[in-house]
């Protein structure tokens, strides 16, 4: 499992308007997200999403600390417990995959990150 930043936002002057990069899970299948802060707020727009949890250290490199999927009201689950944990494992960003159109293919996705029970849908 591994970051790859996206080349269409390398090189962009200042900020864009929306942070993108990908992530390859075990399969190699690649995933393409938007960077958000990791704040309570962002949760209300994470619905239907899988959410992976990131802490990028000082050179920029992403390490993947938790990943979960959110449904149609995911705030309530999410806040509950999944946010503080991964703030606890140091946590800084919210990679958020919004392509996935069915709970199925989001629990498939989790599954495809889910390595040593880092899930924690």
């Amino acid at each position: 499992m591994r970051e790859e930043r996206l080349r269409t936002t390398a090189g962009l002057r200042g900020t864009p308007a929306l942070l993108l990069s990908a992530w390859r899970g075990r399969s190699g299948r690649r995933y393409i997200v938007g960077i958000h802060d990791l704040v309570e707020p962002e949760l209300d727009e994470m619905d239907d999403a899988v959410i992976l949890a990131v802490r990028r250290d000082a050179d920029g490199h992403g390490e993947l600390v938790s990943v979960t999927s959110a449904g149609e009201s995911p705030r309530e689950r999410l806040t509950r417990g999944w946010l503080a944990r991964a703030r606890h494992r140091g946590a800084n960003e919210m990679h958020v995959h919004r392509l996935a159109e069915t709970e199925a293919e989001r629990r498939a996705i989790v599954a495809d990150f889910d390595a040593d029970a880092m899930a924690d849908a």
